[in-house]
């Protein structure tokens, strides 16, 4: 791996593990949020009661956790280059008596395990932020035994997500920020039907599918979801620390606006989009 691509791991790491408690914080509201996505990933699976499947970009244990209720006889091995995420998924193990899986922290682009070693291979929400793509697809399917299957998750287009773009676009909107160089790590850089797709196929798997899949942010009150945000979303903390105090208060002001106006009530439900997608070895 370049000297770049390096860069962009060892930025990831130090922003999830910085991040881990706001995760930790919100991890039931996140569980409840993603589990439409989470079980397409399964459901694309078919597993098998004695599966080894591998759940890269674990963060704080799901959709492993969950798998390793179903693979009883088998075991899950959860990944994630922050090891302080995975502290969360190993306390969230042992919270509910499971037993049968493991975390180690790795890359998902020099992951360290033999050729053909896993049944199946899941990964929520985590290709968006791999510094090399097609390599990491590539891993994958290397640790992938064969007739084994992966299924994944990206998010979708950035008009069909209004839970991201209510802060992320006011941000937008209020501040000249740089622009991130194209192909960088990012929300909705995975968001293109077919990219993922296509890179299954060029590093080999077969069968490959993508389906689109709903769900929604469900919240009490604007002020929640504000404060959710500003404690798990690295950008918006990033980009909130370059302004002053008005500024501040200004997008908050506008985000709340924007939710009151889309839903006309303090009561939210916010729409989410993401798109999965499968393959077979």
């Amino acid at each position: 791996m370049d000297q770049q691509l390096q860069e962009i791991r060892a930025q990831q790491k130090a922003s999830w593990n910085k991040f881990s408690s706001g995760w930790k914080k919100w991890d039931d509201l996140v569980i409840q949020f993603l589990q439409p996505m989470g079980h397409e990933i399964i459901e694309q699976l078919n597993l098998k009661a004695n599966d080894s499947v591998l759940d890269i970009a674990g963060g704080t244990g799901e959709p492993g956790l969950t798998i390793a209720s179903i693979v009883k006889d088998g075991k899950v091995m959860i990944t994630d280059i922050a090891e302080e995420m995975l502290a969360i998924a190993a306390e969230n193990a042992a919270k509910k008596n499971v037993t049968n899986v493991a975390t180690k922290v790795c890359d998902v682009c020099e992951l360290p395990f033999a050729d053909n070693s896993f049944d199946a291979i899941s990964c929520r929400f985590g290709y968006m932020f791999f510094p090399d793509l097609l390599l990491a697809t590539k891993e994958m399917v290397r640790v992938l035994k064969p007739g084994g299957r992966i299924a994944v998750s990206v998010w979708g287009a950035a008009e069909k997500n209004f839970w991201v773009t209510a802060v992320g676009g006011t941000i937008n909107q209020n501040m000249q920020l740089d622009p991130p160089p194209p192909g960088a790590p990012g929300m909705f850089r995975c968001a293109e039907n077919g990219m993922i797709q296509n890179l299954f196929k060029a590093a080999g798997l077969n069968h490959t599918a993508e389906k689109e899949v709903n769900s929604s942010l469900e919240l009490e009150s604007a002020e929640i979801y504000w404060k959710m945000m500003t404690e798990v979303a690295a950008p918006f903390v990033a980009a909130l620390s370059k302004a002053d105090h008005e500024m501040k208060e200004k997008i908050k002001r506008e985000v709340f606006q924007k939710i009151n106006q889309k839903l006309g009530s303090d009561t939210i439900s916010l729409n989410g989009n993401a798109l999965v997608i499968s393959g077979e070895k």
